[in-house]
């Protein structure tokens, strides 16, 4: 993988990643697992508490992997995961627009998890180092 590729697989995932961090430590820190779990009950998700502990650390641990660039295709579908549900059970009912609570926000986000998923993080994440190490080349 090139430099320039190399680099903008990284400013993706940083990006992405600090937008999962935020909405982790939200969850985590600022509301709290119990808030949101009552939040994730009032709104009717489907297993609140599970629902809860799994959006908080999905999207907490999972954007500090898409950083450093460790497991980002699985992350990427735990994610891509994490916001189907968000849509199917917060947003659809409320249209496309982000401003009216629509799934906007998170359809875009699912958008950039497909492609930083499929994409070779190269010289600046771990899979890309792993990976040319076991095909015999070194990119660092």
């Amino acid at each position: 993988m090139g430099t320039s590729r190399s680099f903008t697989s990284l400013v993706a995932r940083v990006i992405l990643g600090f937008i999962f961090i935020m909405h982790g430590w939200q969850k985590l820190h600022t509301n709290g697992i119990d808030k949101t779990e009552a939040g994730f009950r009032a709104m009717d998700v489907p297993f609140p508490e599970f629902s809860a502990h799994y959006a908080t650390w999905v999207e907490f641990v999972g954007g500090i992997l898409l950083i450093v660039g460790i497991l980002t295709p699985l992350v990427s579908i735990l994610l891509i995961i994490d916001m189907i549900g968000a849509i199917v059970t917060v947003h659809a009912d409320k249209g496309f627009w982000n401003f009216d609570g629509g799934y906007e926000f998170p359809l875009a986000l699912i958008a950039a998890l497909v492609a930083v998923g499929l994409a070779d993080t190269g010289r600046t994440g771990v899979d890309g180092f792993v990976t040319g190490r076991r095909r015999g080349r070194r990119e660092v």
